[in-house]
């Protein structure tokens, strides 16, 4: 299968992708909109949001992204949304615990 002159692979055909709505203004998510199945689905998900949303809401800053998942497709954006923050709470907790066993603190004079 080809993709813009490129093949798909069989993870972009079989994995699951999450549709993020954020706000570049603010920095806030709205969350997970939608989970689907394959790269291309998710790509053309993407534009159907982007080509329906209003004028106003573009112009207040709210875009939408693609981000590969673990959730399954077809779960409720809502709960999406609460998993993948528990996933991003728990990434950035390791971080921090991996960059303080890292850099330990300076001992003080």
């Amino acid at each position: 299968m080809q993709r813009n002159g490129l093949s798909l692979t069989r993870d972009d055909l079989t994995s699951s992708y999450a549709i993020i709505r954020h706000n570049i203004r603010t920095y806030r998510s709205a969350g997970v909109v939608e989970v689907v199945k394959g790269r291309q689905l998710a790509e053309l998900t993407l534009q159907n949001h982007e080509t329906n949303q209003d004028s106003a809401d573009h112009y207040e800053g709210w875009r939408y992204f693609i981000e590969k998942t673990r959730l399954k497709h077809g779960i409720d954006p809502r709960e999406a949304t609460l998993l993948r923050q528990r996933e991003l709470e728990s990434r950035e907790s390791t971080a921090m615990r991996e960059t303080k066993a890292t850099f330990p603190p300076e001992s003080e004079p």
